[in-house]
């Protein structure tokens, strides 16, 4: 709670620009941010005057509520674009969660990943690095995606190929990682492709650009 409100110290309403369903009521707005000629006594009732949620008792980021629509849009959708808070660590229960329904994970960084087609689902060269007296040396690795699901357990639901910081992705490589479950029909993709006040998530494709075109 005492975050809360110094967010709203440094940041005052008329600079947020949000939309006006999203503003909070004038009431939970402490004092201290509408009068600065308040003293000690004044500051601390408006701080107990701001308005609290149940998270504040019992954890937030022990209660998450939309576990049950997130495994469900998984399986629809196979492919998620989502958008975590800043500070981090929210995104550990969704992916918790897709751990005990039986998936295991490919974490990769969009950064240096190269072209996800041939790195996910190609043979592809690796250059080592080298100081300068090393001749250029090429390696030839296996696909990503398809060495993965050839080392699966039995018991396994599937892959779930998790790329971070696919907010640096162009539009035609998020096109090919949305359409990945269809040609590997045992994995799932979840790309984190910015940042939003809370963990949300949207079809992959909403944000590739594919599905207005299949609508066009």
């Amino acid at each position: 709670m005492a975050a809360s409100v110094c967010s709203y110290h440094a940041s005052p309403l008329h600079s947020l620009n949000l939309p006006h369903h999203q503003q909070p009521p004038h009431s939970t707005i402490p004092m201290m941010a509408r009068n600065r000629g308040l003293n000690r006594q004044q500051r601390r009732t408006a701080v107990v005057r701001c308005s609290v949620g149940i998270e504040d008792f019992i954890g937030g980021d022990l209660v998450k509520f939309d576990l049950g629509k997130w495994l469900s849009d998984v399986e629809e959708h196979k492919a998620l674009a989502i958008y975590c808070p800043h500070e981090g660590g929210y995104e550990g229960r969704y992916f918790t969660r897709l751990r005990y329904q039986g998936y295991q994970f490919l974490d990769l960084s969009a950064r240096g990943l190269g072209d996800p087609e041939t790195t996910l689902t190609k043979v592809h060269p690796v250059c080592p690095a080298h100081v300068g007296k090393q001749p250029i040396a090429r390696w030839y690795f296996p696909p990503e995606v398809d060495y993965r699901l050839s080392q699966l357990p039995t018991n396994a639901k599937g892959l779930v190929v998790w790329i971070l910081e696919a907010k640096v992705l162009s539009k035609a490589e998020l096109q090919f990682l949305a359409l990945l479950p269809a040609l590997r029909p045992k994995v799932r993709v979840i790309a984190e492709c910015g940042n939003w006040r809370k963990f949300m998530w949207r079809p992959l494709k909403e944000t590739a650009g594919l599905q207005a075109t299949e609508e066009a």
